[in-house]
């Protein structure tokens, strides 16, 4: 799994960019419970939820927002995933251990195998996997 921590973040120079034809507002998840897949992202990203039921959940963060469906044949993502994931996050951390713990005391589990030694790759409680990254990294 590539993972731009263990490389320098590039940027673009701003006179060769486009004009965007849109901007990015939202990831939606699909889980088996969204107001529990919800709660347990609100923890983690210390973002509010601005709604919840039981079909239904929408955290805001400072500039984008996470939705999550419940999907009732959901599927669980399969770790490994031999290169068919379709999507993760890489979240920042200061302390990657401490983030890591913290994540599995609401929920998610460490997965197996641990494909390198510059980040966890943890599984949330709807089995979407995601990387806990050294903040320094990140600029």
């Amino acid at each position: 799994m590539a993972d731009m921590t263990d490389t320098e973040m590039k940027t673009t120079d701003s006179t060769t960019a486009s004009t965007p034809v849109a901007k990015l507002a939202m990831v939606t998840l699909d889980a088996p419970d969204a107001a529990a897949l919800g709660d347990f992202y609100s923890a983690v990203l210390g973002w509010p939820v601005a709604y919840s039921d039981e079909k239904y959940a929408m955290l805001t963060g400072p500039s984008n927002a996470l939705g999550i469906g419940t999907i009732p044949d959901h599927k669980r993502p399969d770790w490994p995933d031999d290169g068919h994931k379709q999507f993760h996050f890489d979240l920042a951390a200061d302390d990657i251990e401490a983030a890591a713990a913290s994540c599995i005391e609401l929920g998610a589990t460490r997965a197996d195998p641990q494909p390198g030694d510059t980040w966890v790759v943890l599984l949330d409680p709807a089995g979407h996997p995601f990387c806990l990254t050294d903040a320094k990294n990140w600029g």
